[in-house]
C-alpha cells in the first residue's frame, strides 16, 4: 500500500529570518567513524545555536552498519565488509562507492517537531529527485526508504516485485536531525547480498543506473539540491 502523507513543497521551511543551510558536498570517500564524529559534533553546535543547518553528501568506503532495531540473523556474511553499530533508525544497510549518501542535520525546532512528517518529508525529497531522472519512487505503509516497481521480475506471493532505490535512517538528539538518506546512483549492488537490507525478504535493490540510467554523481546532486530547497528552504556553498 502506498502511503500517502501531506508533505509538499515548502512544509519543512524553516522559520523567518533563519540562515540558508548549509550544502557541502566530500569529493574522497570518508571513513564512517569520522562521519558520525562530525554529524555529532555539528548536531550539537546546532542545537546551541552556535552553526547553522548543514546537508553533508559523501560517499563511504565498503561498509556495513547496524541500526538500532538489527536483527543478527539479518547479518548473511560479517567478514565481508567491516560492520558498524550505529545510533540511527532501522536495521542492516551497506553504504559504499556510487552510493550517494546525505547525511542531514536540520534543527526541527525551527521547522516542525514532527518525526513521522519528517520522515515522509525526506522520502518526497528523494522521491522529487528521482523523478528529475524519469524514474517513479513510491512510498510504502511497511517499508520506510523508496521503492520502485519491477514488473519485469514477475511476482512474490501474489505481489510484484519491488527493488529499493534509496534508503532513509535518521536520529534526533534535542530536535536535531543527523543520519539521513542513501540513494543508489551506481554502487556494486552484489555487495547488499552479505546483509538482508533493513531486514526486508521478497524484494531486491536497484540503482539509477541498473534502471538503465548513466547519470553522475554531480548530476545526481544537482537535483538533489533543487528538491531539498523546494521542501527544506534555501541553501548556501562554504566558501
Amino acid at each position: 500500500m502506498t502511503r500517502r502523507l501531506g508533505v509538499a513543497s515548502g512544509d519543512f521551511l524553516a522559520r523567518p529570518g533563519s540562515a540558508p543551510v548549509e550544502w557541502r558536498i566530500s569529493d574522497a570517500p570518508v571513513p564512517y567513524e569520522d562521519a558520525v564524529a562530525g554529524m555529532e559534533a555539528r548536531a550539537a553546535e546546532i542545537a546551541a545555536g552556535r552553526a547553522d543547518e548543514c546537508v553533508w553528501l559523501l560517499e563511504h568506503p565498503p561498509l556495513y552498519t547496524a541500526g538500532t532495531s538489527a536483527k543478527a540473523g539479518d547479518l548473511v556474511d560479517p567478514e565481508r565488509f567491516p560492520v558498524h553499530r550505529t545510533g540511527r533508525g532501522g536495521q542492516y544497510t551497506y553504504h559504499g562507492p556510487g552510493q550517494r549518501v546525505a547525511y542531514v542535520m536540520l534543527d526541527l525546532n525551527r521547522r516542525r517537531t514532527d518525526l513521522r512528517a519528517y520522515v515522509a518529508a525526506l522520502e518526497q525529497w528523494i522521491i522529487a529527485t528521482l523523478e528529475a531522472f524519469n524514474v517513479r519512487g513510491e512510498r510504502r505503509e511497511d517499508r520506510v526508504g523508496v521503492w520502485v516497481r519491477r514488473p519485469e521480475k514477475g511476482a512474490v506471493n501474489g505481489e510484484a516485485v519491488e527493488d529499493k532505490i534509496a534508503a532513509i535512517g535518521i536520529r534526533v538528539r534535542r530536535w536535531v536531525s543527523f543520519h539521513g538518506i542513501s540513494l543508489n546512483v551506481e554502487p556494486d549492488l552484489t555487495h547488499f547480498t552479505g546483509i538482508v537490507p533493513c531486514g526486508i525478504t521478497g524484494h531486491g535493490v536497484t540503482s539509477l543506473v541498473d534502471l538503465g540510467h548513466l547519470v553522475t554523481l554531480p548530476e545526481v546532486d544537482m537535483q538533489l539540491r533543487a528538491r531539498f530547497e523546494a521542501i527544506f528552504g534555501p541553501t548556501r556553498t562554504e566558501g
